[in-house]
């Protein structure tokens, strides 16, 4: 009788299986078992990837963030608003990844590389992961080509070269995003690709940085990843990984990337979110203990290939906001250790008015020097030697009745150094320009300029650089040295113009 029953079960399942239509499709199945904010606990993933991407009900997705015996930490990219305790997630396979391609150029994008500028689709030519090691020694070249960013007191004084990673702090409204802005727009024709990362900004902010770099007609050989306020922490956390992703396939094909992060104590701050709600121990101010991990191995992907290698080459440009002045603290601190100099913006030259308000005794550039234009070189020394006496001499004159003629000098001097570094946002300044304009301060034929002169005397002396003396120009351009009788010359030219106009009066 028993014989009989299994005979005819063994059929019935026979038939069942015969019907099946294609092939049983075998997964790992897990189940949410709880959700704390932007991150879930997740069973059932024994063989889970560190960054997976994994899905949710309703489309959601999330990142294996933790991996434990048990249980998968997840972060999510998505907001889980809807996903509950005992819901079904499903694992892809692939880590999370972003479309690269020369299609990206002029987008805005999320850090998924879904399009967020309401222009169609994204036809990328590949995929690449969002994490990955970055490039070792022997595959690096050393920093040799400037990066100019048309801002006067960095290219003179902090300058910065192809694959260098230079730090701009300062309190808020210190005018650090504009710095950046300026240094994208001065890459218009240059053949440098930018990439200007978002990290937890405002969606107007993100528009009007847009929006800036449309006028100045760059926005087609930028690319913006954009993680706004109100995106998840998890989705704020890969921003800045996802946009270096971006920028690495343009270095492996010889391109010159620059990367802004904007900024990176949003983007500490966003880490310390998800692992607190993950439970990882805290450290200092609640930071995990890799805090410091986390931004050196993001910041050690921008580097100088070797031509072997691509032969292309980032140049990143974080910027972290500090509290009063505090350059002490700890995240900032922390990625100083990491980059290759800083530029700090003062809040009290801001006030004064003094734009862009980089704080020049707190500034430096420990590699770009090497890459500077060899044109700088003589005028950077007397420059730096000059307006640091200046600062001293300006304290002590509030105080002082009566001056001898040297430290009358040096006072205008000073304060015409001081003058010539200052310039308005959206106007960065041709190299040729620069020296030109330098060279006759350091010669100090603008000490006795009028404030209100200043515009029109620096008019002049470009426009004699770009009509008679256009050899010098292709000289500074094709990085030789200024010899002394053609610098000599030059100076002459510019006080001959400067008298003929009235600016200036024979001593």
């Amino acid at each position: 009788m028993l014989t009989e029953a299994l005979k005819k079960a063994n059929k019935i399942v026979s038939n069942v299986v015969e019907n099946l239509d294609g092939q049983p499709e075998v997964g790992e199945i897990s189940v949410v078992e709880s959700i704390a904010g932007c991150t879930a606990e997740v069973s059932g993933l024994k063989t889970a990837k560190m960054d997976e991407l994994l899905t949710f009900p309703n489309g959601i997705q999330g990142m294996a963030f933790t991996l434990s015996e048990n249980s998968v930490g997840v972060v999510f990219l998505d907001s889980p608003i809807g996903l509950k305790a005992g819901d079904k997630v499903s694992r892809t396979h692939r880590v999370v990844d972003i479309p690269v391609g020369d299609a990206m150029l002029g987008r805005v994008v999320d850090p998924l590389g879904k399009p967020l500028d309401g222009l169609g689709d994204i036809s990328a030519e590949s995929r690449m992961p969002i994490e990955r090691e970055a490039y070792p020694i022997m595959a690096r070249s050393p920093v040799s080509v400037p990066l100019q960013t048309g801002v006067k007191a960095i290219d003179s004084f902090t300058p910065i070269g192809r694959g260098q990673r230079e730090l701009i702090l300062g309190d808020r409204q210190t005018g650090k995003t504009a710095l950046a802005v300026d240094a994208i727009i001065n890459q218009k024709d240059t053949g440098v690709i930018s990439i200007y990362c978002a990290i937890a900004q405002r969606g107007t902010a993100i528009a009007r940085v847009v929006d800036n770099l449309k006028k100045y007609d760059v926005l087609q050989n930028t690319i913006i990843v954009a993680a706004e306020a109100d995106e998840t922490a998890g989705m704020q956390y890969i921003a800045p990984y996802a946009a270096t992703a971006i920028g690495e396939y343009f270095m492996q094909q010889g391109k010159d990337v620059l990367i802004i992060y904007d900024d990176l104590t949003a983007h500490a701050r966003a880490y310390r979110e998800v692992s607190l709600l993950l439970r990882r121990p805290p450290g200092r101010e609640a930071f995990p203990g890799d805090i410091f991990y986390i931004h050196s191995r993001l910041l050690e992907r921008s580097t100088r290939l070797k031509p072997e290698y691509g032969g292309g080459s980032i140049t990143a440009l974080p910027i972290v906001e500090t509290e009063a002045g505090n350059i002490s603290a700890y995240i900032p601190t922390n990625i100083i250790s990491i980059t290759d100099g800083q530029v700090y913006l003062s809040s009290s030259m801001f006030q004064k008015g003094i734009l862009p308000a980089i704080d020049t005794g707190r500034s430096v550039s420990r590699v770009g020097g090497d890459a500077q234009l060899p044109a700088y070189s003589s005028l950077v020394g007397p420059l730096k030697l000059s307006f640091s006496q200046f600062e001293e001499l300006e304290s002590f004159a509030k105080f002082r009745s009566s001056m001898d003629k040297e430290t009358e000098r040096q006072l205008k001097r000073g304060k015409a150094i001081r003058a010539v570094m200052q310039q308005k946002q959206f106007r960065p300044v041709p190299v040729v320009d620069q020296v030109a304009i330098l060279t006759a301060t350091v010669e100090g034929l603008l000490d006795d300029v009028q404030e209100n002169d200043r515009e029109k005397v620096y008019a002049a002396i470009t426009n004699v650089m770009q009509t008679s003396q256009k050899s010098i120009a292709e000289m500074i351009l094709n990085r030789k040295k200024l010899p002394a009788d053609i610098k000599s010359n030059l100076v002459d030219v510019f006080k001959k113009t400067l008298l003929s106009l009235g600016f200036i009066k024979e001593k």
